[in-house]
């Protein structure tokens, strides 16, 4: 009788993951960044059943990849593997909301947002469409 493996991440967890890896893309943690996926987690239905203290193991996991030359290409084959696809725009508009959270979109950001576009398939209408949202929420006057 075969068994599947179990995943090594949860759904929750890819989400949280792809969120950390914008924040640190740029090697400038911002609170205003934290403090988004922090809400995001606390806050969303996709996270109601979420366990808030894997976060920091998240985090730990994706600094190990960064540090790794391969790094992102390892993180994005274990989204693929862990996500279903049906929440690919899902966190892609998780990752548009932390860009732009301090109300600044820096180019290492834009750079790893179009790679998300990218690795996850995201139609380039939809991406427009879900970045001009983020833009529009974030918004000050």
């Amino acid at each position: 009788m075969s068994r599947e493996a179990p995943h090594i991440l949860s759904e929750q967890d890819c989400l949280v993951g792809l969120m950390i890896a914008l924040t640190i893309s740029d090697e400038d943690v911002r609170t205003s960044e934290l403090v988004k996926i922090q809400s995001a987690v606390n806050h969303l239905p996709i996270f109601g059943n979420y366990d808030i203290d894997r976060i920091n193991l998240i985090a730990n996991i994706v600094y190990d990849l960064f540090e790794q030359e391969d790094g992102l290409d390892a993180l994005f084959g274990l989204v693929r593997d862990n996500l279903p696809e049906r929440l690919y725009e899902t966190a892609y508009a998780l990752c548009c909301d932390v860009a732009a959270a301090d109300g600044k979109i820096r180019e290492t950001e834009l750079r790893l947002l179009e790679e998300m576009r990218y690795e996850l398939n995201i139609d380039r209408l939809h991406a427009a469409a879900i970045e001009r949202g983020a833009r529009a929420r974030h918004m000050t006057v």
